[in-house]
């Protein structure tokens, strides 16, 4: 897209956010940031028994 049309792409970008903006409420976000972080706790736990699984293995193996 060429400079000279720069200005009609952020009215189209800040026109799309503005009226995206109006329809996220405090629910919304609250329910986002739980979401998240249970995310995020499940994943650590997933990694940690992925851990303990791979160093029985191992030791498994090396027996």
């Amino acid at each position: 897209m060429p400079h000279r049309y720069a200005h009609i792409k952020a009215s189209v970008i800040g026109g799309t956010v503005t009226s995206a903006w109006v329809h996220i409420t405090s629910e919304d976000l609250i329910k986002t940031a739980v979401m998240a972080t249970f995310g995020a706790v499940v994943s650590y736990l997933v990694s940690l028994l992925i851990k303990w699984i791979h160093k029985r293995l191992r030791e498994q193996q090396q027996s």
